[in-house]
């Protein structure tokens, strides 16, 4: 297949790039390369013949029509996959415009450029924070109704309710992904992950919200870039599919698991590492829980994450301390 991808030098789509390439796949990725996105990600694919990379703002509409007519082997693009999005939550609330801007606008950018292009196929990435807060118990459904928190959810959202209104008008096949939060390698050090590592690496205090219970569902990236790639192969137009990695943790309890794992390979005791955690004012609006009910996934596409948290911390933990240099030009 040609790929179309947006925002494949963040985290999660530099992933998913590279697993296209290693499956034989064309890409070409279109990226802002914004704070968040860099080109170094992926610069070991710089010269194999079936990656390209623009630079490129998904809001532009020039720009993105222009990279569409790119070609490999004569010919267009099967799918765009749109990954690019401003993503952090604090940063919506400090500045809300620009998530409008490249969510919502720019997705309706891609949108309009790639049905006129004559794209065949349109996957649009989002969130399961679009569904806003979850009691103690229970699960959201992909049918669930939408109640954002934040300026991001909220323009992941609208962004979302977009992308179907071109399969409801027009009948484009659009399809979309909600997933729980992501972990691995080449995550931004702003996140809250790669905060724990890399802060306790440097010996500074670790800021938790306000109690430290709210609970997050936590994937391993790869298996969720493996859920995009069944959506892509046996999704349908107009569907949506929940991913989740069914490993919920109060934000205290991933510290502390994060900070014992670094503790076992520093050979340091644990308190060593524990010592840093600090609690902090909450976050505005701070959703309590997410989870989500992926088992339709399962049954409609074969589809289930198969890293445990545990494998999966052990990796992370490890890049992060192999891959020093990375993020540290970036703090």
């Amino acid at each position: 297949m040609n790929l179309f991808i947006t925002g494949g030098a963040g985290f999660i789509g530099s992933n998913f790039v590279r697993m296209a390439i290693g499956r034989g796949h064309n890409v070409l990725n279109f990226d802002a390369l914004t704070y968040a996105g860099r080109r170094e990600n992926l610069s070991d694919l710089e010269n194999d013949p079936r990656y390209f990379f623009i630079k490129g703002n998904i809001c532009n509409e020039k720009e993105v029509a222009s990279a569409l007519t790119h070609r490999f082997e004569g010919k267009g693009f099967d799918v765009v996959i749109n990954f690019a999005a401003e993503s952090h939550v604090d940063r919506s609330i400090e500045a809300a415009r620009i998530f409008s801007e490249t969510n919502v606008v720019g997705t309706a950018t891609l949108l309009e450029t790639a049905r006129a292009k004559n794209v065949p196929m349109f996957v649009q990435i989002s969130t399961d924070e679009v569904y806003g807060s979850l009691g103690s118990a229970g699960k959201f459904e992909r049918h669930s109704p939408l109640n954002p928190s934040s300026p991001y959810s909220a323009s992941k959202s609208g962004a979302d309710l977009l992308a179907l209104s071109f399969y409801h008008t027009w009948g484009y096949d659009v399809r979309i992904t909600r997933c729980t939060n992501n972990y691995g390698a080449y995550q931004f050090p702003e996140k809250f992950i790669p905060t724990i590592i890399t802060r306790a690496l440097r010996g500074e205090t670790i800021p938790v919200f306000g109690d430290g219970l709210h609970v997050r569902d936590w994937i391993y990236v790869d298996d969720h870039c493996e859920g995009i790639f069944k959506v892509i192969e046996k999704g349908k137009a107009a569907h949506i599919y929940l991913f989740g990695g069914s490993s919920e943790k109060t934000n205290l309890e991933l510290s502390r698991s994060i900070l014992l794992t670094l503790a076992q390979k520093k050979g340091v005791s644990k308190d060593h590492f524990l010592r840093l955690i600090s609690h902090v004012a909450d976050r505005p609006g701070h959703d309590r829980r997410y989870a989500m009910d992926w088992t339709s996934s399962t049954a409609e596409l074969g589809w289930k994450p198969r890293t445990s948290f545990s494998e999966g911390i052990e990796r992370t933990v490890e890049w992060y301390v192999q891959n020093q240099t990375w993020w540290q030009s970036l703090i």
